[in-house]
């Protein structure tokens, strides 16, 4: 069983800038913060969805599970995201922090509450959920490619887009969690990331090979080859 770890802060000013929501407003909204070990739950799917909530630090994971019992990874959320921001009522999918997590939370109600009457709260509610349906048009274009190596490629040039350290991808995400998210077996990956290595486009550093280093990203992001 996981041990859940919260430690809430009190509520600060301009929390919704806080969250990375200007508001002109300069909007009062209750913000907190809570803190995961890795592995931990933070929601569940079909749990109501009263919250929105910002990776502050850490990194968090979403995902289905199937009916055959496989694992659906549907997005890695990194420090500055934003998810839980919901259609329904209702969370679609489960979350866990994939690495010790810190998140910040806010009321949903509080949220849609200011944006009636703040139009810069509302464009940022807006923009949040535009972000989400492009981030999945965007998975489901990877999950179409027809390689191996194709998937495993277009997800190193994500993670380099969002992972900021200079020069090295410090992936939080374990290998199994990248065979969920492209819908590829564990071996699959590792002997495409395998393939990389040998043709030059990457390299790893450490025993973990967890930190990658890309050596060639016109290549990596022109790959046609076969796994």
């Amino acid at each position: 069983m996981f041990v859940r770890i919260t430690t809430e802060s009190a509520p600060r000013p301009n929390s919704l800038r806080d969250l990375g929501m200007r508001s002109d407003s300069n909007a009062m909204v209750s913000l907190s913060e809570f803190s995961y070990r890795k592995g931990t739950e933070i929601y569940g799917e079909k749990e109501p969805a009263e919250y929105v909530y910002q990776v502050k630090s850490g990194a968090v994971r979403s995902y289905k599970l199937l009916s055959d019992g496989r694992r659906q990874i549907g997005a890695f959320h990194l420090v500055g995201d934003i998810f839980g921001l919901e259609n329904g009522n209702e969370h679609r999918f489960t979350t866990e922090a994939i690495v010790d997590t810190t998140v910040r939370l806010v009321r949903r109600q509080s949220l849609e509450t200011v944006a009636q009457n703040d139009a810069m709260v509302a464009k940022n509610l807006l923009r949040m959920t535009t972000n989400n349906l492009q981030h999945a048009e965007d998975h489901m274009l990877l999950l179409g490619r027809k390689t191996s190596l194709e998937r495993v490629a277009a997800f190193l040039l994500e993670m380099d887009k969002r992972l900021t350290a200079a020069g090295v991808l410090a992936l939080p995400m374990s290998r199994r969690d990248i065979a969920d998210y492209l819908g590829l077996t564990l071996e699959t990956v590792s002997r495409a990331l395998s393939r990389l290595h040998e043709v030059g486009v990457l390299g790893f550093v450490g025993n973990t090979q967890r930190q990658i280093v890309l050596l060639d990203r016109h290549q990596l992001a022109s790959l046609d080859l076969q796994p």
